[in-house]
């Protein structure tokens, strides 16, 4: 086991730096542990020795809450960012967990109803990440709400990937298909594959379903699927209660060996951005 930081996320803050990935963790579905998944990653990505930005793009604003960044009004939110141009850089807040984020707020559900579903309105993000350079340090992971309106698509349109948590029950399979007819028809508008990683969450591997479930998904979206699995556990529900991440809480816990297993896995397959850095390296050291 390697050293750990914060309470037990994996350390390797003397490693290679992690290179720029936007991650939007999306499903149409609620309740499958995207807010959950973004914190833990996020965590897991600044103990590795990155600087992750997460940007709470749901109108409930739990990441915002868990992470001790609540503004007191929307004028120190994303909301700021639609309704007037603010920079998202003069958003950014230091979260009490020791990474950076862009709060929301209640207002934010306005935008759908205020700005229409314009391609300004849904290239937006794209366009406020691009100048102003978010996510030097690691990366940019957006935490979308359930539901495909004017900011989950502009979270899609400004990320290069998509993960997607998925909780091992029945409806969340027919969220997951809806998911992926979704992504595949934007592929005609963005005019590439949407690279994805479908991740299982709430797996109790004490019920025959979870394992069906399981099987349905290796079927239907075979190397989109993550290998590793997020069990049920009371320490990562319990984890946003104290306001921490699951490292913190409870290091020794499944539901941190779960998540720490889930952040190798991305980080090794280069979703989290580091091929890019390794090979920008070697090219270096060759020239």
């Amino acid at each position: 086991m390697p050293p750990a930081t914060r309470g037990g996320a994996p350390s390797h803050r003397n490693s290679r730096q992690i290179s720029v990935a936007r991650i939007a963790v999306f499903n149409q579905k609620g309740g499958v542990g995207k807010t959950t998944t973004t914190l833990n990653l996020a965590a897991a990505i600044a103990a590795r020795g990155g600087m992750p930005v997460a940007i709470d793009l749901d109108p409930q604003a739990h990441l915002s809450a868990i992470t001790a960044a609540t503004p007191s009004t929307s004028d120190g939110s994303i909301y700021a960012f639609y309704r007037d141009a603010r920079p998202l850089s003069g958003l950014v807040v230091d979260s009490a967990l020791g990474w950076p984020v862009i709060p929301a707020h209640i207002e934010l559900a306005k935008v759908d109803t205020q700005f229409g579903k314009g391609p300004n309105v849904l290239n937006r993000l794209r366009a406020g990440l691009a100048r102003d350079g978010l996510g030097e340090g690691g990366c940019v992971l957006i935490d979308c709400c359930p539901m495909l309106g004017v900011l989950s698509l502009s979270a899609i349109f400004a990320a290069d990937r998509i993960l997607v948590p998925v909780s091992a029950d029945y409806l969340a399979v027919k969220g997951a298909v809806q998911v992926d007819r979704t992504l595949n028809a934007l592929q005609r508008v963005v005019g590439h594959r949407i690279e994805r990683r479908y991740v299982i969450t709430r797996f109790d591997g004490r019920r025959k379903m979870s394992w069906d479930i399981l099987n349905t998904f290796k079927a239907r979206f075979g190397a989109d699927l993550a290998e590793c699995r997020i069990s049920e556990n009371v320490s990562i529900a319990e984890s946003p209660f104290n306001e921490c991440d699951v490292f913190a809480h409870a290091p020794a816990s499944r539901g941190a060996a779960d998540y720490g297993a889930l952040f190798e896995e991305l980080e090794s397959s280069g979703f989290l951005g580091s091929t890019a850095v390794v090979a920008r390296d070697a090219l270096a050291a060759v020239a």
